[in-house]
């Protein structure tokens, strides 16, 4: 029904099968670097958590010609500061 009303191919990884995840995985290694295996988070601040989400979202890709998702999404390379 998704597929029919976004008129777009939908994929479902298979389970257990991380080689068809790659972005999800790639992405889930960076919040390691944050937040290691086992970290309670209800002991980050609010702020802190944000502060991480903004540096994540702001991290150029090389799958994206090293830019970010929002200069991609936005069609301009941006500085930001």
């Amino acid at each position: 029904e998704l597929a029919e009303r976004l008129n777009t191919k939908v994929f479902f990884p298979d389970p257990h099968a991380p080689q068809q995840r790659g972005t999800n995985e790639n992405t889930n290694g960076l919040i390691r670097e944050y937040f290691p295996k086992n970290t309670d988070l209800d002991l980050q601040s609010d702020q802190e958590i944000e502060t991480y989400i903004e540096q994540l979202n702001n991290r150029p890709r090389k799958v994206l010609g090293w830019k970010t998702s929002l200069e991609v999404f936005m069609g301009k390379k941006l500085h930001l500061s």
